[in-house]
């Protein structure tokens, strides 16, 4: 029997992938949990592994060389006989006759649906849910994944062997639920033709560009942005972070002002509860822990991810875990579920000396900080009577007027900046 290894959705957001290298070659006989290859998604450099015993008859795609769209067919993989086939009986299986000697069947042009039946069902190890009166072909962990989020099976498109439904087609089946991206209301993107008598060069545009521009636009174009400004005095908590990093030194903690953002960003969700919510059409969801995304800059755009439970760590855990997330993602070396989620979201463009700007919101967020740099700046005091100087940061809050109206998200700043300000009363919630 001969299976196609399609291209795997390996995160909601991904539409094609790039083969960045093979493991195996034609020929080559492999087991399941073998590395066929490694493959670059939106998001991340992702590895791919042979799910059945085999012998890789094709590969249909080179190095590399192109984006290839989700499902398409990457490889084929022969299946074995009872007895085995060795290596060296199939060195040329693309022009190759077949018997019923070898055993060996080429694929049929029909779907890989219309495949499944006779032979082929012997080999299907994964248990097969009841669905609407037919058998979908799923995994046990896609099984159980579609039931607690109540997906019906049958709705969700295999992208395992044999058209089989796999974790990751229920995750992108979910993730669609969230927030889909409507494509026929994005802005088209024709050739520009102006330019044609200028010296240029063109830049491919990768997997993480294009879907930075598709949801930046589903964004602005969607979800009505209002915005909320503050400028915060961080003397106090400059005051704070040093002392606990000369106190820490020894243990190897060194905060940094984004955890202590971070930090008081997740507190203050906790503590307007009303805020802590994301936009779902027919309704709001309501969040009983704050799981915050932070923008981290890579080579050719931004990634995004998550710190958990943020309200209920540390500042020290929160430092740790946001160190190892920010050195991943510059590497392409994410999860999906180190990325996917999240509440609230925070860009920090301070470190390149900006004083303030506005932020897109990530949907279906409903909202997120941009922070500025902080700086000296003359300040007056609540009587009004006296001048002073001051380590001022400048924030602006991005929100989401379908989820949260303008008190409410006045109400959220207000908090952030209360925690920022009085950071010994973060420290004494951890």
């Amino acid at each position: 029997m001969a299976t196609e290894i399609l291209m795997p959705a390996l995160s909601p957001t991904m539409e094609e992938g790039v083969i960045v290298k093979w493991f195996v070659k034609e020929g080559d006989r492999v087991s399941a949990g073998d590395l066929l290859a490694e493959i670059e998604t939106d998001k991340a450099t992702m590895e791919l592994e042979a799910i059945d015993e085999g012998i890789i008859g094709e590969l249909i795609h080179k190095e590399g060389i192109e984006s290839i769209k989700i499902n398409t067919p990457i490889a084929i993989i022969y299946e074995l006989d009872e007895k085995g086939i060795e290596n060296k009986e199939i060195k040329n299986l693309k022009s190759q006759t077949v018997t019923k000697d070898n055993l060996i069947t080429p694929i049929k042009d029909k779907p890989v649906s219309q495949r499944i039946e006779g032979k082929q069902k012997k080999h299907l190890n994964d248990k097969e849910t009841e669905t609407k009166g037919h058998r979908i072909a799923s995994s046990p962990l896609a099984k159980r994944l579609a039931a607690e989020n109540d997906i019906d099976l049958s709705t969700v498109k295999g992208s395992g062997p044999r058209g089989r439904v796999i974790k990751t087609d229920v995750e992108s089946t979910i993730a669609s639920l969230r927030g889909p991206l409507d494509q026929e209301n994005l802005a088209s993107n024709h050739p520009i033709k102006t330019y044609t008598d200028r010296d240029f060069e063109k830049i491919p545009v990768d997997g993480l560009r294009k879907i930075i521009a598709s949801r930046l636009t589903e964004a602005k174009s969607t979800v009505p942005h209002f915005y909320l400004r503050q400028s915060i005095n961080v003397d106090n908590l400059l005051r704070v972070r040093s002392i606990i990093n000369s106190d820490q030194e020894s243990h190897g903690i060194k905060l940094s002002i984004n955890d202590f953002i971070i930090k008081a960003s997740a507190l203050a969700l906790i503590q307007i509860p009303d805020a802590n919510v994301i936009w779902a059409n027919d309704h709001l969801k309501k969040f009983k822990t704050s799981d915050i995304s932070v923008a981290v800059t890579v080579k050719g755009g931004l990634m995004t991810p998550v710190i958990f439970d943020a309200d209920t760590k540390s500042l020290s855990k929160i430092s740790s875990e946001m160190k190892s997330l920010s050195t991943r993602a510059k590497e392409r070396k994410l999860t999906p579920n180190e990325y996917q989620g999240g509440s609230f979201s925070i860009s920090n463009l301070g470190m390149y000396d900006i004083d303030d700007f506005d932020a897109i919101i990530n949907p279906p967020q409903s909202a997120i900080l941009a922070v500025g740099q902080a700086a000296k700046k003359p300040i007056v005091n609540h009587s009004g009577t006296e001048l002073s100087i001051a380590t001022i940061m400048k924030v602006t809050l991005s929100v989401d007027h379908r989820a949260i109206d303008g008190a409410l998200g006045s109400e959220l700043l207000k908090q952030i900046k209360h925690n920022l300000e009085n950071p010994e009363l973060m420290l004494a919630l951890n």
